[in-house]
């Protein structure tokens, strides 16, 4: 069990594999007024930055699930880096459909809700997992500009304009589904730069050391078209934020 090679190449050097940064976690879990023994849970951990850093500033315990056996082994490392191997867990394995065997007070999927099909589908899985006046917390793009074309949404890599709502009907949304939005935190520019550009410098050096791989080809096509696709499209109309929900 894996997600595509490719993924794991092109994000190998990363920590956070969305676009927020350190500061923008830190930002977060002061909003959440996180307290010590906090129980966290997060569905799509990549490399633990959110739940390692939380353990060491907030003392929160956490369990982090993910398909990617290379970022779970670096959040264990990262883990033992920051001293909080004994506050966090990291399982390699598929978030869908995981359900915690204790509830916890905060139930989180932070950019992968395809994991149960979308937002809402991800809110009912977390749902399961939380106990009664916990937190969910769901990470998900939004559209900060409607693009004018299918053509250029595909270029934000949807496949749709459908694909993503603007952040007003995305706040609604929640609404609708009988959930009150309690926190948000949004994402920047700076972010972005940094989770897609250092994808970059990555790529480069694995070409340089594997040009014999099977998927030098398609590392090379993308780190030849992907600046000039994100700085086109993702930079100017794809925003993205973490959103904190509470039954109503």
């Amino acid at each position: 069990m894996d997600i595509p090679r490719i993924f794991n190449i092109m994000e190998s050097a990363h920590r956070i594999h969305n676009p927020f940064t350190p500061d923008k976690f830190n930002t977060l879990g002061a909003a959440l007024r996180l307290e010590k023994g906090t129980r966290v849970l997060d569905l799509g951990s990549g490399s633990g930055e959110m739940l390692c850093t939380w353990a060491r500033d907030y003392g929160i315990i956490g369990t982090g699930i993910d398909m990617s056996e290379l970022f779970t082994e670096q959040a264990k490392l990262r883990a033992k880096e920051l001293g909080v191997a004994e506050q966090v867990k990291f399982i390699h394995g598929d978030a869908a459909g995981y359900v915690s065997d204790e509830k916890v007070d905060v139930a989180a999927c932070v950019g992968a809700t395809w994991i149960a099909g979308g937002v809402i589908g991800t809110i009912q899985l977390l749902s399961q997992s939380l106990q009664d006046g916990g937190i969910i917390l769901i990470g998900e793009p939004y559209w900060r500009q409607l693009p004018p074309t299918e053509d250029i949404a595909k270029g934000c890599l949807a496949h749709s304009i459908t694909d993503f709502l603007i952040l007003p009907e995305l706040i609604a949304s929640f609404g609708q589904n009988g959930y009150d939005v309690v926190e948000m935190v949004l994402a920047d520019q700076d972010g972005w730069d940094r989770y897609e550009a250092a994808k970059w410098l990555t790529m480069r050096r694995w070409l340089d050391a594997y040009p014999e791989d099977e998927l030098a080809k398609d590392v090379r096509a993308k780190l030849t078209s992907e600046p000039e696709r994100y700085t086109t499209y993702t930079r100017e109309y794809v925003g993205w934020g973490v959103f904190a929900l509470m039954r109503q």
